[in-house]
């Protein structure tokens, strides 16, 4: 197969503008009158039917099947003949979004190779950037217990005082800066940030609770993990990207055949 016709934006956009051209050869005048069913579709509403009711249905069944779609299908004509889906807010909106739809469908079609993946990832790779994490204990010391906590827990920097009893953990173990501003706030997420592991208490740091030493265990530093270790995330991202970027491309190609004509107001302003 020739090779751009592998890529998925353009087998996309050949496939788009043959449902555009074929939408086109026929206007509300021209609907069929002739509704006929082959034996596929009748299996397609059978299976349907085997699927919402686990068996298969009945003889009398069926036909109460066939004769509903096929109602509904008279019906459906007959609402496009008289123009009921004209200047209708709802079906222009499940229009809109059905056509949405099956164009970026149609741009999934084709698998992503490892060559796009890779490039995906390298023109995204701070996205996949992993945050610092922070193993820590820590021991609270309350002010509202204490006249003064602050001083309470500095003195306690060269001691085994326990504290006070805490509503959360002491003890936490590979946490991101996000995650401690959440468990303890802003104020000792960014102070605990500057201090390095070590053996000894440090601190004393303030939360939102009170006043706390802290010995730091360990800090991992930030990294980008190996394209191997995320593949599947990377391929979905990228994956969705295309539909994206498909999407856009067709609408561009299809509002090119348009004369769009904007009130004086907005042309004024551009």
């Amino acid at each position: 197969m020739i090779s751009w016709l592998k890529d998925p934006v353009t087998s996309f956009v050949i496939a788009g503008t043959a449902i555009f051209l074929l939408s086109g050869m026929f206007s509300d005048s021209e609907i069929s009158k002739v509704i006929e069913l082959n034996d596929a579709d009748v299996e397609r509403l059978s299976g349907n039917w085997r699927m919402q009711r686990s068996r298969e249905p009945s003889a009398e069944e069926l036909q109460d099947i066939v004769e509903r779609f096929v109602q509904d299908e008279v019906y459906f004509r007959e609402s496009q003949r008289l123009g009921l889906d004209v200047n209708d807010a709802i079906i222009r909106r499940r229009l809109v979004q059905k056509l949405t739809f099956l164009t970026e469908d149609i741009a999934s079609i084709q698998p992503l190779n490892t060559a796009e993946i890779q490039k995906f990832f390298d023109e995204n790779i701070e996205a996949y950037r992993e945050p610092a994490r922070i193993s820590f204990t820590h021991r609270y010391f309350s002010s509202e217990r204490r006249e003064n906590a602050q001083a309470d827990a500095r003195t306690a920097l060269d001691t085994n005082v326990k504290g006070d009893p805490f509503m959360l953990q002491n003890n936490y173990t590979d946490r991101t800066l996000g995650q401690i501003r959440g468990f303890l706030g802003d104020e000792f997420a960014e102070a605990l940030d500057k201090l390095e592991p070590s053996e000894a208490w440090q601190g004393p740091i303030k939360s939102a609770y009170g006043w706390h030493t802290v010995k730091v265990h360990k800090v991992t530093d930030s990294f980008i993990p190996e394209l191997a270790a995320i593949a599947d995330r990377v391929a979905a991202d990228a994956a969705v990207e295309v539909r994206s970027n498909a999407s856009e491309t067709y609408y561009q190609e299809l509002k090119g055949r348009y004369e769009i004509i904007y009130p004086d107001s907005m042309t004024a302003a551009k």
